[in-house]
């Protein structure tokens, strides 16, 4: 089928041309007036004014749209697919230049044609306007030269006017609009990405109902796509909060929420929206103004540095963030340790918009002038996630050196340390500065200090960031900030249960073991305190059967994704961790929390029961307490303003085969142990004598060996007796204490196991009245033991609790009771050594 393609242009008039040239041109303009006939008769037709975008009956889709060029001086140029024979056009005169080009196939090519044969009609109707200008002047034309100049310019400038309110208006359209993102963003976005955003923006979606409350927040049409791809239907109140003050008042903020609360996108959609709008204010330059525009992008570089304490956070946020914009043409750029920093090296010279990382690697590639990261004179954005980690004693000190990196945005040529050479084309950006945390604690003169204090604390660089002011101030925050704090007296999030369990300290295993295999139902994380306690509970877990996935700071980086990865994709996945996964981690379906080890502070044990209940969800909290933690719980407790904690309900029917399982698993572990630390010394003995080319002696005597050998035999058979017991009690799920095999009585019956009987009664009466009552013989129901999760049995149990207010009470009279006996003991002892010099007095005068 043969297409005829439908173009307008609106362009300037030309200067004039010598009177040699008139006669030629009266022949072009005849031959254009016969053209403009056509053209008029073409236009009356009933086309459609908009820029279609999508597939045809056929399956083909062409449309492109074309704005600003410099010979059309702002105009636009619009193509449309027809079909001649629907109009009856079979006849209509098209230009020799694109007669010879009417097959081609692709659209570059099409535009390409497209360029030149506007450029000759623009050279045409320039030369035409010149031809009528001598003719006028032929013609005896009476008007002084500076009244037609004057004249001449009016016309112009009321031309230019209206060029440019029709650019307005045409650019407003949301076609032109993605057209204008498209090309701010081309140096940035590869071909295949840039159609991929074309088609995400010719396709019309609407957005449903319950999306509402993001509209009323006045989201960027792209972003808000994405939002919805996204699915989530309403913002959080930290998301609310934070995003008009971030995104329209461009104000600093400081933000402190419950941990589950959504702080990523918090900080996350100003970042985008701002970028979305400058990308769009370029395009329509780039629409007026042409190249010109291009010395207000900022395209090329840095525009958001987020820094995080640990690497698993910082890949969580970059997902996030890459989620959000996907289709966006916005990079984002993980930069952590543990990884090959070639290929992150790599990853920066693509010029990422938004750059994620850990303190220690950045200021490793910082320092060896990596390009991108130096050239921070366009930085929009500086992000510190979860800083109350950053500020701790001893931690990131490469931050302090960051900070110092920073340009000052109101004193340019302040703290500077690039070079100016480098950033000179650059146009400077105002900068923003975002602190999140889960617990922020601010003083009431915090604003004052901000006011006072901006110069000197940039001055002051040998100074420790100790503290969230000192760092808000280091990293150049005004005093304008907006401190958004969404934080309770109870600090947790309000769907956590907490609870505890009283047990003795060589205890902790086994009530571990219990609730992993009894309430073992969704993913379960155990945090420790130490690196020694994790390996212990790793391997008595393995020996039991339990698969258990391990995390801490001393593994390598490509072992603690893997173990991300496999505790995700496990639905009752096991992670025991240190606190390194205590911070901003967000997994799905984390159930329970377990506190094998308390932590040091408050602040960590909100961020390790903040890795349950995210997102509106619920979940459950267990502390193991020994009686050497039980003064730490209380300051902990009270911390928070708890009045009570539910106390755990165990089944104690079960203790002791947990006991006697447990007790194999540590004989079991300690042989093993035993052996692997002999062959680890005897390795490291025979390595090194080899290195220093020694020949070892042998001290044992024939006996010796005999006898050791005869004692590897008998560690051997020991080993293999203890698994095959432990295998055959692992084999057959806990009994109680007084199960009986041959009847199912009350008295072998674990609450556990009622609840479970209660639960299937009512859904079997349920579907006999929707049934109608169908009599039929029923299958046989097998009603497993480990299948209740702790939440469901936290809610189901006893309702024993136990008062924070009376404990700390009796904490505080025995403390005061202990004070003043101590204090009395020490009045006894300074009175006797008083009495004792008097008699040494005595002694030496007689």
């Amino acid at each position: 089928m043969s297409k005829l393609l439908k173009s307008t242009a609106s362009m300037s008039p030309g200067g004039g041309e010598s009177s040699s040239m008139a006669a030629k041109k009266k022949n072009k303009r005849s031959h254009k007036r016969k053209r403009e006939e056509e053209l008029e008769r073409l236009d009356s037709l009933p086309w459609s004014s908009t820029i279609p975008i999508g597939e045809d009956d056929e399956g083909e889709t062409f449309s492109t749209l074309f704005a600003g060029s410099d010979e059309l001086d702002g105009g636009f140029l619009s193509l449309e697919e027809i079909d001649e024979a629907d109009y009856n056009l079979a006849d209509f005169p098209v230009d020799e230049s694109v007669k010879g080009k009417k097959g081609l196939k692709s659209k570059k090519q099409a535009h390409e044609n497209n360029d030149s044969d506007e450029e000759e009609a623009v050279d045409e109707i320039t030369e035409d306007k010149a031809g009528e200008e001598e003719e006028s002047k032929g013609e005896g034309d009476l008007e002084s030269p500076k009244k037609k100049e004057k004249k001449y310019k009016n016309k112009k400038k009321k031309e230019r006017k209206k060029r440019v309110k029709e650019a307005v208006e045409v650019q407003e359209s949301p076609d032109v609009l993605s057209y204008c993102t498209d090309m701010s963003s081309s140096v940035a976005v590869s071909c295949d990405e840039e159609n991929k955003a074309e088609e995400l923006d010719g396709e019309e979606e609407e957005i449903p109902p319950e999306f509402s409350a993001w509209s009323l927040m006045r989201l960027h049409p792209f972003l808000m796509k994405s939002i919805y791809h996204l699915g989530f239907k309403e913002p959080t109140k930290i998301q609310k909060a934070c995003f008009t003050v971030a995104a329209f008042q461009g104000k600093d903020v400081i933000g402190a929420a419950e941990t589950g609360s959504g702080k990523t996108l918090a900080f996350g959609l100003p970042i985008l929206q701002r970028l979305l709008d400058e990308r769009e204010k370029v395009g329509k330059l780039y629409a007026l103004k042409g190249e010109e525009a291009q010395k207000y992008s900022a395209d090329g570089y840095l525009r958001a540095l987020i820094i995080t304490p640990t690497r698993e956070l910082a890949l969580q946020v970059t997902e996030h963030l890459k989620n959000a914009a996907k289709n966006l043409g916005v990079r984002v750029v993980p930069i952590v340790g543990g990884m090959s920093s070639a290929k992150q090296e790599r990853l920066l010279k693509g010029k990422p918009e938004i750059v994620v990382g850990t303190p220690g690697r950045l200021w490793e590639l910082m320092s060896v002038g990596e390009k991108h990261l130096v050239e921070l004179q366009c930085l929009s954005f500086f992000v510190l996630d979860e800083a109350d980690r950053m500020v701790e004693g001893g931690h990131f000190r490469e931050l302090q050196s960051i900070i110092d990196m920073l340009p000052v945005t109101d004193k340019p040529s302040e703290g500077k340390t690039q070079s100016s050479d480098t950033v000179s084309d650059a146009p400077k950006k105002k900068r923003q500065t975002f602190v999140f945390s889960a617990t922020i604690a601010l003083s009431s003169d915090f604003r004052k200090k901000l006011k006072r204090g901006s110069s000197k604390s940039k001055q002051s660089s040998s100074g420790e960031v100790n503290s969230i002011e000192v760092l808000s101030e280091r990293a150049g925050m005004r005093d304008s900030v907006a401190i958004v704090d969404l934080t309770t007296a109870a600090i947790l999030a309000p769907k956590i249960e907490e609870s505890f369990i009283r047990c003795e300290e060589e205890d902790k295993d086994a009530y571990l073991y219990y609730l992993l295999s009894v309430h073992g139902q969704g993913r379960t994380i155990v945090f420790c305190t130490s690196v020694a306690a994790l390996r212990h509970i790793c391997a008595l877990l393995k020996i039991l059967g339990v698969d258990v996935c391990k995390l801490n700071a001393d593994m390598k980086q490509q072992a603690r994704l893997k173990a991300m990865d496999r505790f995700r994709s496990s639905e009752n996945g096991v992670l025991v961790a240190t606190d390194v996964v205590a911070r901003g981690i967000d997994i799905k379906n984390v159930r329970t929390i377990i506190h094998y080890q308390l932590p040091h502070s408050a602040e960590v044990y909100v961020h390790r029961s903040g890795r349950t209940a995210r997102a509106f969800a619920d979940g459950c909290s267990i502390a193991l307490i020994a009686p050497n933690d039980t003064s730490k719980f209380y300051t902990l407790c009270k911390s928070f303003s708890k009045e009570s904690v539910k106390i755990f309900p165990l089944d104690s029917s079960l203790m002791p085969d947990v006991r006697k399982r447990l007790s194999l698993a540590r004989q079991i572990d300690q042989i093993e142990r035993k052996g692997s630390r002999e062959r680890v010394d005897r390795t490291w003995l025979e390595k090194h004598a080899e290195l220093m080319e020694l020949e070892l002696d042998e001290d044992e005597s024939e006996e010796e060996k005999v006898d050791n050998v005869r004692q590897r035999k008998v560690t051997s058979a020991q080993l293999k007796k203890l698994k095959e017991e432990l295998s055959s009690l692992l084999s057959r799920p806990m009994q109680p204490k007084k199960f009986s095999d041959r009847y199912f009585a009350g008295c072998g019956m674990s609450p556990l196991l009622q609840n479970q009987l209660a639960e299937l009664t009512n859904q079997k009466q349920q579907q006999q009245v929707a049934t109608g009552g169908d009599k039929k013989r029923r299958k046989l129901v097998v009603v497993s033991q480990n299948c209740i999760e702790p939440l469901q049995a936290l809610r189901d149990g006893s309702k024993e609790v136990m008062s924070m207010k009376g404990q700390s009470a009796d904490k505080r009279r025995d403390i005061a009771t202990l004070r003043k006996k101590r204090k009395e003991e020490k009045i006894g002892r300074r009175d006797q050594r008083r009495d004792q010099k008097k008699k040494r007095k005595l002694m030496a005068s007689s």
